[in-house]
């Protein structure tokens, strides 16, 4: 299940496009996630109106503190009025969302899905009712979007696996507990590909050892803590290296760790950037997360719903250059894939300067020399 993207392209043919300007926090916040969507086409932007449906809040602090608000400033940016709305893990009321956004007239419809199938069937009432969508962050296979927009996911699970085969060199044998994503979630799916291209050839050559890699259904942060003890006291308490698909298991991983006096001295990964990862990051608790500048993520959306409010596929086939393979729907859809970035203790700083997450969010209390000795202020 590769996502493939043409040589020739990369995220420099989106500089002038895309204006990287990041906004808010990655917190819980931002708004009512919770409300139905009762903003729409009736008022609307210049442009018109463009519904957004973000997942849910649980597991990650990115949809709500980083998705909505980034995609309502672009969205904005782009004449448009933005009806950002949030189904808060239920499919019964993604739907919901979704039928209401539809009755509306929404002029483009956005769709960050729970999971495949509900993605897929709100894609194919939007089209039935002539409403353009576009698949965000996450691919609903066997879908209907003809344009996604996401990050090199494949290229997530690589800096995964580098960044915890970098921790562990030299440790030959080290034992390592892979803790992923939800299987019905197709990225989860190629962050876990994108671990293996890594990790494998170290498995097989007995440099390091697998001990169990499990998904976690629904990215469950709690079910991921209370699975990772059963594998970990499985082994005997012994653990070298655990790869975690994002900060929120890292978080529930770490305080596994930390419960039998090993955190700090086992590596663990994560992803998303939130405040509470680079913290993990700066006590030591966590090796390394993923950043991905989601305002780029915001942006290059906008950008496409404006082309495709005024039907110009031409406009939006420039933008979408990229192509990822849906096997399911055997069927190849063009994709704007952006870049990942690995971020260390070291490289916090680099999150915390571009305006994703405050300082003050991360370097408070015993963390604050530690801050001072990196720069970060």
């Amino acid at each position: 299940m590769r996502t493939r993207r043409p040589l020739a392209v990369t995220a420099a043919l989106f500089a002038a496009a895309l204006t990287i300007t990041a906004c808010g926090a990655n917190t819980e916040g931002g708004g009512d996630a919770g409300s139905d969507s009762t903003a729409g086409a009736e008022g609307g932007g210049a442009n018109g109106t463009v519904g957004v449906i973000l997942p849910e809040t649980a597991t990650s602090a990115r949809w709500e503190g980083f998705d909505k608000p980034m995609l309502e400033k672009a969205l904005r940016a782009e004449g448009f009025e933005p009806d950002v709305q949030n189904a808060l893990g239920e499919v019964q009321k993604f739907t919901t969302l979704a039928d209401g956004m539809i009755a509306q007239g929404v002029d483009v419809l956005v769709i960050a899905s729970i999971n495949s199938e509900v993605g897929s069937a709100v894609a194919a009432k939007a089209k039935n009712a002539g409403i353009p969508t576009i698949d965000y962050d996450r691919l609903n296979l066997g879908g209907g979007s003809d344009y996604y927009v996401s990050f090199d996911n494949v290229k997530v699970g690589e800096l995964q696996g580098q960044g915890l085969a970098d921790a562990l060199k030299g440790k030959r044998g080290a034992e390592v507990i892979e803790i992923e994503g939800a299987p019905t979630d197709n990225n989860a799916t190629l962050f876990h590909e994108g671990q293996r291209n890594v990790l494998k050839p170290l498995y097989d050559s007995g440099a390091l050892e697998l001990v169990q890699s499990q998904p976690i259904t629904d990215w469950d942060n709690q079910k991921g803590g209370t699975t990772f003890e059963q594998i970990l006291t499985g082994n005997g308490g012994k653990v070298d290296g655990v790869v975690a698909a994002n900060d929120g298991l890292a978080g529930a991983i770490i305080t596994v760790l930390k419960k039998n006096g090993l955190n700090g001295n086992v590596p663990v990964t994560g992803q998303d950037a939130t405040p509470d990862g680079l913290k993990a990051l700066l006590r030591g608790d966590q090796y390394m997360t993923v950043f991905k500048p989601i305002q780029e993520e915001a942006n290059a959306t906008a950008k496409l719903a404006a082309a495709l409010a005024k039907g110009d596929t031409a406009a939006a086939d420039k933008l979408a250059k990229d192509v990822s393979e849906d096997p399911k729907g055997k069927r190849e859809v063009k994709s704007v894939l952006l870049e990942p970035q690995l971020i260390t203790k070291n490289e916090v700083k680099k999150v915390i300067d571009e305006g994703y997450v405050p300082a003050r969010d991360v370097c408070g209390g015993t963390l604050q020399s530690t801050c001072a000795d990196l720069g970060i202020s």
